[in-house]
C-alpha cells in the first residue's frame, strides 16, 4: 500500500543580516592583502546582489555551524500541531557538514535534542538535498511513517574565508605577483556560494486549513559514467582528470600548501556539459518517463548557479521543444543567493508563502549539480 504524500510546512533559515556585492571582501577577507580582480567580472555575470554568511562581519567568527543552522530551520517547522515530540524520521543533505564523521543528520538530531527517531544522511553537493527529500518522501509513500523531516543546507562561507588560502598564497608567491589572484577556478567559487538552511516537513494528510503541495514524483538521475569530476573540494584533479583525494597527499602540510579543502570547479567542464547534459538529457528521460510537457505547468522553479545560466537553461529547453516561459519561472537567487542543496527548498518556502499559489497549480523543479553530473526534478501540485 502506498499513500500520498504532501508538503504541509516549509522553513527557511538565513543567518545573520543580507551581505551585498560591496561588503563581501570584508566579510570573506582578502587573499595576499589584494582584491580580486575577478569579483566584479563574477558578480556582473552571476546577478546575485545579496547573501548570508554565518561569519560574523565584526569578529571574523562563525555565529553558527552548518548543525546548529539547519537545526533552527527545524524549529521553524513547528507549531499549530507538529511538535519534534512527534518527528518519525530526520533526512539531511549538505556539501559542507562540519566535520567528516559522524553524518550531518546526527549532529542535527544532537543539536535538537527531540526524542529518539530515525535519521538518514546525504552527502553529495546540489542534488544531495534532494536525496534528503526522496528518502523522507519513499518512506512516507511506503507507509513506514507517517511523518518526516527533510532539510538542505549549506555553510560555504568558512570554506571561502581568506584564511584558508593564506598558505598556498605563500607558496606561490611568485605566481601570485603575475596573476593577481589565485587560479579562477578557485576564485570562482568564493564569489558565488553562500550560506542557509531549509526544512521541509513532509506529511500523509494535507493540512486541514490552507494549502499543501502534493509531492507527485521525484527524479533522479547521475552521469557520472559518461563525465569526470566538475565541482569538488577534499582533493585535486589530475592531468589525466582522476581526481586525488586528500588521503593520498604525503603530508598534511601539502593540504594547505595546495589548497586541497577548498571547493573548486572546472570551469570549462562546467560550461561544455551542465546544459546539454542535466537540462537537454535529463529533461527529455524524465518527459519520456512522465509524459510530462510545458503547459502542465503554471510555475518553473529553477535552481541555477548564476543569473548566466538562465537563458542557457530556457535555450537547452527549447532545443528540445520544452518551451516553459520565462514568464512563469520563480527564483530568488539574485536576493538570497546560492545556498546550494538548500536553494530549492528556499526557493520553494518564499513562492509558498507569498500567497501566489492556488489550488490545483503545478510546480516543475529543477535541480542540478555539476560535481560529476547529476540532476533532479520533481512535480508538485497545490492542494
Amino acid at each position: 500500500m502506498t499513500k500520498e504524500v504532501y508538503i504541509t510546512r516549509l522553513a527557511a533559515f538565513l543567518p545573520l543580516e543580507p551581505v551585498g556585492n560591496d561588503r563581501m571582501e570584508d566579510v570573506l577577507g582578502q587573499i595576499g592583502g589584494r582584491r580580486s580582480r575577478a569579483k566584479s567580472v563574477i558578480l556582473r555575470s552571476n546577478g546575485i546582489k545579496s547573501r548570508h554568511y554565518v561569519i560574523d562581519p565584526e569578529t571574523g567568527k562563525p555565529r553558527y555551524n552548518n548543525a546548529q543552522l539547519t537545526a533552527e530551520a527545524v524549529r521553524r517547522l513547528t507549531g499549530d500541531g507538529f511538535s519534534l515530540d512527534q518527528l518519525q524520521l530526520l533526512a539531511c543533505g549538505t556539501s559542507s557538514p562540519d566535520q567528516l564523521m559522524p553524518s550531518h543528520a546526527s549532529m542535527v538530531h544532537g543539536e535538537l535534542k527531540c526524542p529518539p527517531c530515525e535519521i538518514a544522511g546525504a552527502s553529495g553537493i546540489c542534488v544531495s538535498g534532494m536525496t534528503a527529500f526522496k528518502y523522507a518522501y519513499m518512506a512516507v509513500r511506503a507507509d513506514l511513517v507517517r511523518n518526516a523531516v527533510a532539510t538542505g543546507s549549506e555553510v560555504a562561507s568558512t570554506y571561502m574565508a581568506a584564511r584558508n588560502f593564506e598558505k598556498e598564497s605563500e607558496a606561490k608567491l611568485q605566481e601570485l605577483e603575475s596573476r593577481g589572484e589565485l587560479a579562477f577556478e578557485k576564485d570562482f567559487l568564493r564569489w558565488m556560494l553562500s550560506d542557509g538552511a531549509a526544512a521541509v516537513l513532509l506529511q500523509d494528510t494535507p493540512n486541514a486549513d490552507g494549502l499543501s503541495l502534493r509531492v507527485d514524483w521525484v527524479e533522479q538521475m547521475s552521469f557520472a559514467n559518461e563525465l569526470e569530476v566538475c565541482m569538488y573540494s577534499g582533493g585535486d584533479k589530475r592531468e589525466d582528470g582522476s581526481l586525488q583525494g586528500w588521503r593520498e597527499y604525503e603530508n598534511a602540510e601539502d593540504w594547505l600548501k595546495q589548497s586541497v579543502f577548498a571547493v573548486k570547479q572546472d570551469v570549462r567542464l562546467l560550461n561544455d556539459n551542465i546544459i546539454a547534459t542535466t537540462v537537454e538529457r535529463g529533461l527529455s528521460l524524465v518527459r519520456e518517463r512522465r509524459g510530462i510537457r510545458p503547459d502542465d505547468y503554471d510555475y518553473f522553479l529553477p535552481h541555477y548557479s548564476s543569473g548566466y545560466f538562465r537563458d542557457r537553461v530556457y535555450q537547452g529547453m527549447k532545443n528540445i521543444d520544452f518551451d516553459l516561459p520565462q514568464e512563469r519561472w520563480f527564483t530568488n537567487l539574485t536576493s538570497k543567493g546560492n545556498t546550494g542543496s538548500a536553494s530549492i527548498f528556499i526557493m520553494l518556502e518564499e513562492l509558498f508563502a507569498s500567497g501566489q499559489l492556488r489550488k490545483g497549480q503545478r510546480l516543475l523543479c529543477y535541480i542540478p549539480e555539476s560535481g560529476r553530473f547529476s540532476v533532479a526534478y520533481m512535480q508538485l501540485t497545490v492542494v
